[in-house]
């Protein structure tokens, strides 16, 4: 008798659709949650555990390949400059969505039920206090264990960047210390690969708990906005990073083919450190060179972050709809500048897009309290934004790799190129 083999991504998929009906049927059942949500948090765990050894190794062996101090410099500076004209159109594009929508508009606050935003406001207070100079500082570690053990990523980065250029520079003396490096990586990408058999029942448990927590009655009366940020990713997502594929030659049909299994699980979990280390092997795997991808994504997860700006951008409009406060295409231009800054700033951050949504509204004279009627659906749309993230990540490891002049699909990508012709 012939087995049915069923691949991952329907694995995870069918988890998802059980997990929202199983949420469904104990909607509002805190025993219900409190039996699914340590499924769901040992999975989140063990991708947390092996992100840091993979991103350090990974980059380590990428920048030491690469052994040249100007072109580390140029991938920064070309990635960079990548993220923030990204995050401008993304920006832009919410922006354009909110005005032609009207999501806010005519909306009853009595109806509308508040959620604490204590902890958001405590973080956004911590975070003002610094400058941009703060900022810039953190990013280098005055202890790379220590922001190991934070998981502070910018730094991790940082520091592998610099120990990979230190193992070229020392030629011959830092072969050995550079095959550890490659052995680690090579061990957590096959831990991953491992850890990715419990992936359907940890999406399983996340979207149960998220759905009996919250429940569709939620999303009614805030379902015009719902829609506004889901409709205006899908547009972001086929048309902008569509053209924007088409300009270096890679379908994003294609794109979302190759990495749908990381889709459904970056939308059920809502974190895109799940996906991390698969995004990185695929784009890999697409044609983007190692130290490219290996440095990209991790960076990106920091600086483009498509689907946050999108929708901090939509849920601004939104609370000023909904207060009746009208802003001038002056006051959303400086909406726009502001989120750039913040969005980068805060890169890093628990809770970054409502954290950022606080700092921004009081530059332009927002009421923060108005955060309060969204956080209830903010786990719903969490999902969306953090999909969004991946799918323009993986499009910038590519598009850096075109624009290096360095990428090279697979040799199977090329028979079937020659086949068509």
């Amino acid at each position: 008798m012939k087995r049915i083999k069923v691949s991952l991504a329907s694995q995870i998929f069918i988890g998802l659709v059980l997990g929202i009906i199983v949420g469904g049927i104990f909607y509002g059942s805190e025993t219900a949650q409190s039996v699914l949500q340590p499924f769901g948090d040992l999975f989140i765990r063990l991708i947390k555990m092996i992100v840091v050894p993979i991103v350090l190794s990974s980059i380590i062996v990428a920048i030491a390949g690469v052994g040249d101090m100007k072109s580390v410099g140029k991938l920064g500076a070309k990635s960079l400059t990548y993220f923030i004209g990204m995050t401008l159109i993304a920006i832009a594009v919410g922006l354009v969505s909110a005005n032609i929508f009207q999501p806010g508009s005519g909306l009853n606050m009595d109806k509308l039920e508040q959620s604490d935003i204590s902890n958001y406001v405590e973080t956004s207070e911590q975070q003002e206090g610094k400058s941009i100079t703060d900022t810039l500082l953190h990013i280098v570690p005055t202890n790379p264990i220590d922001a190991m053990v934070q998981g502070d990523m910018l730094a991790i980065i940082f520091f592998a960047v610099v120990f990979g250029l230190g193992i070229a520079a020392i030629g011959e003396k830092g072969k050995p210390v550079l095959r550890v490096f490659e052995g680690v990586a090579s061990a957590m990408f096959y831990v991953t690969n491992l850890f990715m058999k419990y992936a359907p029942i940890g999406v399983f448990a996340l979207i149960g708990v998220t759905i009996s927590k919250y429940g569709f009655s939620s999303l009614l009366p805030l379902g015009k906005l719902a829609l506004t940020v889901y409709g205006t990713m899908i547009f972001f997502v086929i048309v902008v990073l569509g053209l924007v594929g088409k300009l270096v030659g890679f379908n994003i049909f294609k794109l979302l083919k190759m990495i749908k299994e990381e889709l459904i699980l970056a939308f059920s979990t809502a974190s895109s450190e799940t996906v991390l280390p698969k995004i990185m092997d695929k784009m890999e795997q697409a044609g983007s060179p190692k130290h490219i991808a290996t440095f990209v994504i991790p960076t990106g997860y920091s600086f483009n972050l498509d689907g946050s700006v999108l929708y901090q951008a939509i849920a601004s409009l939104f609370i000023a709809q909904m207060y009746g406060i009208e802003l001038t295409i002056v006051q959303q231009i400086t909406l726009m500048l502001v989120l750039m800054v913040t969005s980068k700033g805060m890169a890093g951050v628990p809770g970054v897009s409502f954290v950022v949504l606080l700092a921004t509204f009081s530059t332009i004279g927002l009421p923060a309290e108005g955060l309060a009627f969204i956080a209830g659906i903010d786990r719903i749309l969490d999902m969306g934004r953090t999909a969004v993230n991946v799918v323009g990540n993986s499009l910038a490891a590519i598009v850096v790799a075109k624009w290096e002049g360095q990428f090279s699909p697979s040799e199977e990508e090329n028979i079937q190129k020659q086949q068509a012709s």
